[in-house]
């Protein structure tokens, strides 16, 4: 392997074990902060962070084929994962087994309303990302990589935000309007925190790739990506 794919399949890595554990674990809901401040959230906006960080890296030098590729491998990963979970959980457990049936089934048995959310809202927010990623990219050239990165993410955050709460919880539980709203709002300024939050973290990881291809590689694999998206790759 060359070290331009040791990165895509890092990166990738990264992107897919953190989509799958994200979306096993986001039925469990959590307070940001003190439980006062009544900001009820998933905690599955933990290892979300990391999906964000390594798209914007993926589409940074491996262009909109990279992350399309991706996104839609790790929609099958999480359906595969869902499949399995639906399959095992109607086979009883032992008399010995550390996890009874009933905690198995609680952990695991979200609601097809919530897989069908969570996965449409992931696939349309990524295309939706990576669109408006090489869109500021195409505009700017090589300069304001924090404009890209978290713009796009801001953009794409609105709508998984709203996807995946109305499919997966307003639908179901027949919420009145105000109570999506409110909700969505929530949980949308949540993730436009993190991705703020995240800013120093995305240059760390182009100074972590610069440093691992050698600049001069690092650069032409980013003009490269930038052209095969419909990028100018413009100068500084």
């Amino acid at each position: 392997m060359s070290r331009k794919d040791i990165v895509f399949a890092i990166l990738g890595g990264f992107f897919l074990t953190n989509a799958v554990i994200a979306e096993m674990i986001g039925g469990k809901i959590i307070y940001i902060g003190d439980p006062s401040w009544n900001l009820p959230a998933s905690v599955g906006i933990i290892p979300w962070p990391v999906v964000f960080l390594t798209t914007d890296l993926i589409n940074e030098y491996f262009g909109r084929r990279g992350v399309r590729r991706l996104t839609f491998l790790a929609v099958g990963m999480i359906s595969y994962a869902f499949l399995v979970l639906y399959l095992t959980i109607p086979i009883p457990t032992t008399s010995f087994s550390p996890i009874s049936f009933d905690a198995y089934k609680n952990v695991f048995g979200q609601t097809r309303w919530i897989i069908v959310g969570s996965l449409t809202a992931f696939l349309v927010s990524q295309l939706i990302d990576v669109t408006i990623f090489h869109l500021f990219r195409k505009r700017t050239g090589k300069a304001l990589l924090w404009l890209r990165a978290t713009g796009s993410t801001v953009f794409s955050q609105v709508i998984d935000t709203l996807i995946v709460l109305y499919i997966g919880v307003a639908l179901p539980g027949e919420w009145t309007l105000e109570q999506y709203l409110s909700t969505a709002k929530t949980n949308y300024l949540i993730k436009l925190t993190i991705a703020v939050a995240m800013t120093p973290l995305i240059y760390l990881g182009h100074w972590i790739v610069e440093r691992y291809l050698g600049k001069p590689e690092a650069e032409a694999l980013a003009e490269q990506a930038a052209r095969g998206s419909g990028g100018s790759g413009g100068s500084r």
